[in-house]
């Protein structure tokens, strides 16, 4: 009996990642509904867990306060300290690589998808669904949040082809074997839920429950939301690239008959001085549209150049575990 419960601490059957960024002042609370929720929910499937946090380099003392927690709940808790930040992304992936559980779900630390939803994405995943995406009821965010989000959804979806209702809910679920996929692509920057649905063989979206945050403010600036859906976008697709060579093309044939145009009434009309500033305008336009496609292929190249470096993607400064 012993050997068989050690062998369910080491192996797991369900593995909770979250990822922490300066949330010292919600983590208690995290904890309170968290692990009662876990022990409910494996208590009726019969399942064992761990919940692995990675500290994202917080600068206050959320790394302490995951110290104590572990010393309170070793037996199934872990936490994987990050030298500094290195972002929320490569903190999941941190999380992949420390977890042991056949499935993965990962949970953001301000408590807007509630942990109690947990036990819904596991019915799903032991239904052999390989990727459990969510969809956020009643969203608890500003108006300009929702509607950036909808719109970077239904772009997205046009030039990725990948379908996501809801694209930026942390809340989903995993398989062991999606999580292996994921954690063998060795890009530099990429957008997890992505990455996993385009290797999933059975997906499924389901509705959740969304919160106010507990405490503190959303760690993404409205300059990192553009950065995320670029690596999004420029990660999966190189439609960008194909459309803005169209639209040169488009534009190059109309600035040939213009140019076309103008040299005729010349001829005919004589010199005239009417058009410049419509000339001026059209050459601004025209400015922009290949300071913006210089602006693309740069990040093309931005993340070529990233990946060729092979520099680790994060470096771990050490992991509090039960020894």
């Amino acid at each position: 009996m012993t050997a068989n419960l050690a062998t369910q601490a080491c192996n797991p059957i369900l593995s909770v990642v979250i990822p922490v960024y300066n949330e010292e002042d919600g983590l208690q609370a995290l904890f309170d509904r968290l692990y009662p929720a876990l022990d409910v929910m494996a208590s009726k499937r019969n399942i064992t867990y761990e919940v692995v946090f990675v500290n994202d380099g917080s600068k206050d003392r959320s790394a302490g306060i995951l110290a104590k927690q572990v010393e309170l709940r070793p037996d199934v808790t872990r936490a994987v300290l990050f030298h500094s930040n290195f972002g929320q992304h490569m903190a999941i992936m941190a999380g992949f690589e420390y977890s042991r559980g056949e499935y993965i779900i990962t949970l953001d630390a301000d408590l807007q998808n509630p942990p109690e939803e947990i036990d819904a994405l596991v019915n799903e995943l032991l239904q052999d669904h390989d990727y459990v995406g969510t969809i956020r009821a009643d969203r608890r965010d500003s108006f300009f949040r929702k509607f950036a989000s909808r719109a970077m959804n239904h772009l997205r979806q046009k030039i990725t082809r990948i379908t996501m209702t809801d694209q930026g809910c942390m809340l989903r679920g995993y398989s062991r074997r999606i999580v292996d996929l994921v954690r063998q692509c060795d890009e530099s920057n990429t957008f997890i839920p992505a990455l996993a649905y385009t290797f999933a063989s059975n997906p499924t979206e389901i509705i959740v429950k969304h919160e106010e945050r507990f405490a503190g403010e959303s760690k993404y600036s409205l300059y990192q939301l553009i950065r995320l859906n670029f690596d999004l976008v420029t990660g999966f697709s190189v439609m960008p690239l194909q459309i803005f060579s169209i639209l040169g093309m488009l534009l190059a044939m109309a600035a040939g008959s213009l140019f076309i145009y103008l040299l005729i009434r010349r001829f005919v009309l004589g010199a005239e001085v009417e058009g410049v500033f419509t000339l001026f305008a059209l050459t601004f336009f025209l400015i922009g549209v290949m300071l913006f496609g210089l602006g693309l292929l740069g990040e093309y190249i931005g993340r070529i150049y990233q990946q060729v470096r092979e520099r680790p993607r994060y470096v771990v400064q050490t992991v509090l575990e039960k020894k």
